[in-house]
């Protein structure tokens, strides 16, 4: 499994943006599509909240091949 870390600038970040901003999908509607889909899960969890906002220590796995971590923040 590949594992890509991402670091925030904000306290948070929504599912559907980390998607995009790491690359996993180039689009918000291939974004949207792999969450319906049922190909994400966070923290272990099937994931089906689009806009599910996403903190630092949170895992994303996305078709069980690239795990993303977030692993930085700032303080809310």
């Amino acid at each position: 499994m590949e594992r890509i870390e991402l670091s925030l600038r904000k306290p948070y970040i929504d599912l559907l943006q980390l998607l995009k901003a790491t690359g996993l999908c180039a689009t918000g509607g291939e974004a949207k599509w792999t969450v319906d889909e049922g190909r994400v899960t966070v923290n272990g969890e099937p994931e089906s909240r689009r806009r599910r906002k996403l903190v630092v220590g949170d895992e994303v796995v996305v078709d069980g091949q690239y795990l993303v971590g977030i692993i930085a923040g700032i303080a809310p």
